[in-house]
């Protein structure tokens, strides 16, 4: 049974191989029938084609060769039909491959995971991360807590014996006296001495010093020093007087107090020469006194000029240098950062004094480059850096002397010449003196050299040439947020108009409400320091005028404040915006408050006994104390300083406003 059915099983085998081959034969029959077919219609096409165009051209001999020819042509590609068989048939096993698998194949369900895991991070990981980032490492160090023991050992110290002598009276200034003597000479004769930079730097740290103690006396003491006396006026708290019971001073009538803008504490005070003999040969000259308000015992700086000063004023940094106009034309300089011992000194009773010549002076300079009548003003051309950029501490002397000097200086003449000067240092003095700058002192550094000239001596119109005189121009102002904009006020009641680069620049005058002219001077002229659009003029008839610099007419006109005297000084307050000072020559002292009473002054001080002949408004709005006050200078040569009370110092938000309306509101 075994056998029969073995052959059962090949006789099926051999079946199932000869109905596979007979359907591959078939299959290849097939593909021979389509490919003979196509490629005889192919060639059909062909000789028809050839038949068509060459039938006019055959005969029938060449019919019967053409045919033949045709029958030679067909052929079988066997391999191309088995190829494509074969690629069928491993196509179709493919397919029933990924149909049995497919069965096999099925999406399954997982437990729930979290596709993102963040913890928090603490403060101190975030620290670490931030700590790694900055190209910097951590290092951990275990510590033995329990182990308290420690262990330290130090060495003993070598010591030596040293000594020293100062100043130096021989080479041996120092040495060690445990050594033998032919080292100690050895060592004296490597010693080198510097005398020179050694009084130097003593001179300098001196002078530091000197000013640190000031200022921490004065503190100590404003408030002592200002204490009721019985000289204090109704407007102040307090009052100082400084001492002009010099004997230099003695006689001498004050003509002009002028402050730094910068260190506001810096007074200048001008003494006219005096015909009274005194014990100093000083008499035909005049003295400038710089002062610190707070140390009133004695003048800081104390400086010569053989004739009068008419007009002055300090550098516009920190008062290191000091202008002054003469009545002989020229402009003279002081720098105050020169060594005393430079200087004329004189001893006086137990007390030695040094007197400050010039350091230059415009006398020597060329034939038409200076003046040639006498010097009415002399004023700092304002610059950004100067005004605009400038810091609230002053600079110290070291920091600017490494900054440098860049500024310019104008001076005005009474003919009308308007000279602008560069103010220059040079990097090291020649105690020989310049064989070029003949006005220049022996040993200075600073100089003045001539920039440009302008001719401003100009009629308001044709109707002024009825006055008797020439036109003469008293004083000149800059504008302080545009230097190139200049206000120069005459002898004609007006003030004129006019700029550096020679531009039209509208209105041309500021007169009175009035058209006609008055033949009376302008005495006095002073930009607001809140609002530098706006300025006051005060005239010699007695007038005062409040102008604005785009408008000719005044915004406000005061005809008779002063009762017909003459206006000698007029200043704003330095703290307060509607408040300013005047002073006429019957030594009447006006205070306004134009937010209180804008028609007439809220005060009037009247001095008899010893006449005001000028004063100078002072003040500070700093962050640790704000004060004002006013300093007046008297006939007899006492200066006085008064201290406002609170009511005209401490300023409100309304005053700036009511400024402005005055520009808006009919006066």
């Amino acid at each position: 049974m075994d056998e029969s059915a073995n052959e059962g099983e090949g006789d099926e085998d051999r079946e199932e191989i000869t109905v596979q081959q007979r359907k591959e034969i078939e299959a290849i029959q097939r593909a021979i029938d389509e490919e003979n077919e196509r490629v005889g219609t192919a060639q059909s096409r062909q000789s028809t084609s050839r038949e068509e165009e060459d039938e006019p051209k055959l005969s029938k001999g060449s019919e019967k060769n053409q045919s033949g020819s045709s029958q030679r042509g067909r052929f079988i590609d066997f391999a191309a039909a088995k190829k494509r068989e074969v690629s069928k048939k491993v196509a179709t096993k493919q397919k029933k491959r990924s149909t049995e698998l497919l069965r096999l194949i099925d999406l399954d369900f997982s437990t729930p995971f979290s596709l993102l895991d963040l913890p928090p991070v603490s403060e101190y990981d975030m620290y670490i991360r931030k700590f790694g980032t900055a190209n910097t490492k951590q290092a951990y160090v275990q510590c033995n807590e329990d182990n308290a023991d420690r262990d330290t050992q130090t060495e003993d110290v070598e010591m030596c014996e040293k000594w020293m002598q100062h100043p130096a009276g021989y080479n041996g200034a120092c040495g060690d006296p445990n050594l033998s003597q032919e080292a100690r000479n050895k060592a004296a004769s490597e010693l080198n001495f510097d005398s020179q930079r050694l009084t130097s730097f003593l001179r300098s740290a001196s002078q530091v010093m000197v000013v640190l103690l000031e200022e921490d006396q004065a503190e100590r003491n404003s408030m002592r020093k200002l204490e009721p006396q019985k000289d204090t006026l109704s407007f102040s708290d307090g009052s100082l007087q400084l001492n002009t019971t010099l004997p230099f001073l003695y006689g001498r009538r004050v003509s002009l107090l002028h402050f730094s803008q910068v260190q506001r504490h810096t007074m200048m005070s001008v003494h006219m020469p005096t015909t009274k003999p005194s014990a100093v040969r000083l008499d035909s000259s005049t003295i400038l006194c710089i002062w610190n308000i707070w140390e009133p015992s004695r003048p800081q700086k104390i400086l010569v000029y053989e004739s009068e000063v008419q007009c002055c004023c300090f550098s516009p940094g920190k008062a290191t240098l000091v202008f002054a106009g003469t009545s002989v034309g020229s402009v003279a300089l002081w720098d105050l950062r020169e060594p005393a011992s430079s200087h004329y000194r004189l001893k006086i009773g137990e007390e030695e004094w040094t007197f400050r010549l010039p350091t230059f002076s415009t006398d020597a300079v060329m034939p038409g480059l200076g003046h040639f009548s006498p010097v009415t003003s002399v004023e700092v051309v304002p610059s950004p850096v100067a005004e605009g950029l400038r810091p609230e501490v002053p600079l110290l002397a070291s920091e600017e002397e490494s900054s440098g000097l860049s500024f310019q200086l104008a001076s005005l003449d009474e003919s009308g010449a308007l000279n602008f000067w560069v103010v220059v240092e040079l990097p090291k003095g020649n105690e020989a003196g310049s064989p070029t700058d003949l006005g220049l002192r022996p040993g200075g550094k600073v100089k003045l050299l001539h920039s440009s000239f302008l001719l401003t001596a100009e009629r308001a119109s044709p109707r002024d040439a009825v006055k008797t005189g020439p036109l003469q121009t008293l004083l000149l102002k800059f504008h302080p947020t545009d230097s190139s904009h200049f206000f120069i006020g005459t002898n004609m009641g007006v003030v004129n108009h006019g700029t550096s680069h020679g531009l039209k620049a509208p209105p041309k005058f500021y007169r009175f409400r009035e058209d006609e002219v008055r033949p009376v001077d302008v005495s006095s002229i002073h930009f607001s320091p809140f609002k530098p659009h706006l300025f006051l003029v005060g005239c010699e008839d007695g007038s005062i005028r409040l102008h604005a610099v785009s408008h000719e007419q005044p915004v406000a006109e005061w005809m008779n404040s002063t009762s017909g005297e003459p206006v000698v000084s007029l200043q704003w307050a330095s703290t307060r915006p509607t408040v300013f000072c005047v002073l006429d020559a019957g030594s009447n002292l006006h205070i306004w408050d134009l937010l209180k009473n804008d028609s007439e002054p809220v005060m009037t001080e009247r001095t008899a006994a010893d006449r005001v002949t000028t004063m100078a408004v002072f003040g500070d709005s700093g962050q640790r104390n704000t004060y004002s006050g006013i300093a007046l200078a008297h006939e007899s040569g006492k200066i006085e300083m008064q201290y406002f009370s609170r009511n005209f110092t401490v300023s409100s938000p309304a005053e700036e406003d009511k400024l402005e309306s005055l520009m808006t509101e009919p006066f």
